[in-house]
């Protein structure tokens, strides 16, 4: 009875885990499709026999193989603020914004100091007037007519020696030439711009002498020239004065600089 109770125990553990697991199943088997089967058109009529049978799972187990997913549970534990980096390069600049409205008016500044002198401001005026008590000859050709005697002469301007007016301020300017003709001699004058003959002062010869005069008014440009030149033609040509009289007289003055 012992022998007997021993070997159905054994037999018990022996079938129980077929009991608990079951039995192994066989490889699933792979049906060939019947010739009646369903099929697609396009399908080649021989591709059952073309396709390769599909080999038998080596792992195929007798229980489902349950799926594994882990998990890791981490904490990070914030630690204390470190120490501030050293400062990173310059980026490039960014492109310019729309300009801002106009801003309230600022305290007036204090007074700044002296600065340095600046350059001499230009005159803005001119002038002069000038005669001659000596009577004069005409010679073989051109003769420029000297003066000998200042009436004005603002700023020197006008060059005694050369008897000549240099412009050193542009603009609108006045001229007036004045002569006394001798007796029985041609007068022939011109008031000079530059090299150019301006205006004519003439007389024809006469028993009687006169006071002639001619004026004018010119625009000038800084460094031109005024000046009167005496001509010869084929009669003498000769104006009078004598030492105690100014008998020839010649002025101008600016009228209207060209910058104000």
């Amino acid at each position: 009875t012992m022998d007997v109770t021993y070997l159905r125990t054994s037999l018990t553990f022996l079938f129980l885990p077929l009991v608990v697991f079951g039995a192994p199943a066989d490889e699933p088997n792979l049906t060939e499709p019947g010739p009646d089967a369903c099929k697609r058109c396009c399908d080649s009529l021989d591709s059952s026999t073309d396709t390769p049978p599909v080999p038998p799972s080596h792992h195929h187990f007798p229980y489902p193989v349950p799926e594994v997913r882990p998990y890791i549970n981490i904490t990070i534990l914030k630690g204390d603020k470190g120490d501030r980096g050293e400062p990173g390069m310059p980026g490039k600049w960014g492109k310019e914004g729309p300009r801002g409205e106009r801003g309230a008016q600022g305290q007036k500044g204090s007074k700044g100091q002296m600065g340095t002198a600046g350059d001499p401001c230009k005159h803005q005026y001119a002038a002069f007037s000038v005669g001659r008590k000596k009577a004069l000859h005409s010679s073989e050709g051109f003769q420029v007519l000297i003066f000998d005697t200042v009436f004005v002469n603002l700023y020197s301007h006008f060059d005694m020696f050369n008897g000549k007016f240099y412009c050193s301020v542009g603009g609108l300017y006045y001229f007036s030439l004045n002569v006394h003709t001798w007796n029985f001699k041609e007068t022939y004058m011109h008031i000079m711009h530059n090299e150019e003959e301006a205006v004519i002062l003439y007389a024809q010869p006469s028993d009687r002498s006169i006071m002639q005069s001619q004026s004018l008014m010119l625009e000038l440009q800084e460094n031109d020239e005024i000046w009167v030149r005496l001509y010869k033609r084929e009669r003498e040509n000769a104006i009078y004065s004598d030492d105690v009289d100014v008998y020839i007289t010649f002025s101008g003055y600016l009228v209207k600089p060209s910058i104000e």
